[in-house]
């Protein structure tokens, strides 16, 4: 498989995989109908290690990959809406997407994600702590993640700013916590 993030570095596939094992724990009572996985990256980890029936990843930097049973769309959520549906998903996935969103396009975003999901579906996202900014940029300068991503983090909001973000674009029964030994926040947030 291709590199799960633009750029290289050592711990990228161990940080997708803890990423992605985070998610499924948080879906596991999730209806395994149909997921998305907004910013699913150039190799979509995730939706290759989930069990949902039908699985759709949206990201600008797709090219024409094609991975049986995946339904794969190039694309841009900061400048476009989202190509699918109102009320389509059981389940959307945002996994160290969140922290590249610029401030100005996060409440867009959000209230797209909102839109295709089913009622009562689930958002599940991870982003960076906010003390773990600097750790961040000396594992980008020392080639253990990717330079590439972290040079394009735009925040590292607190817990409290996200979930006001996730309230106030109409998500309910928000619910946060840390792993990765503190170093990253997972939320999920009901439709």
């Amino acid at each position: 498989m291709a590199n799960v993030t633009r750029g290289t570095g050592l711990l990228e596939g161990f940080l997708s995989k803890k990423r992605a094992q985070r998610a499924n724990i948080l879906l596991r009572k999730t209806k395994k109908e149909r997921v998305l996985d907004v910013g699913c990256g150039s190799s979509p980890y995730f939706l290759l290690n989930t069990k949902f029936k039908e699985r759709y990843g949206i990201d600008p930097s797709l090219t024409k990959l094609k991975i049986e049973n995946l339904k794969l769309k190039k694309g841009d959520i900061t400048k476009q809406k989202l190509p699918f549906r109102d009320n389509f998903f059981d389940a959307v996935t945002m996994l160290a997407v969140f922290e590249h969103l610029d401030h100005k396009k996060i409440s867009f975003v959000l209230k797209e994600v909102n839109r295709v999901l089913k009622k009562g579906g689930v958002l599940v996202m991870t982003t960076p702590a906010p003390w773990s900014d600097k750790i961040l940029k000396i594992m980008a300068r020392t080639g253990f993640v990717s330079k590439e991503e972290i040079h394009e983090h735009k925040h590292n909001l607190t817990s409290k700013i996200i979930r006001d973000y996730l309230k106030n674009d109409n998500f309910r029964n928000i619910k946060s916590g840390y792993f990765e030994m503190g170093l990253n926040m997972w939320f999920t947030g009901n439709k």
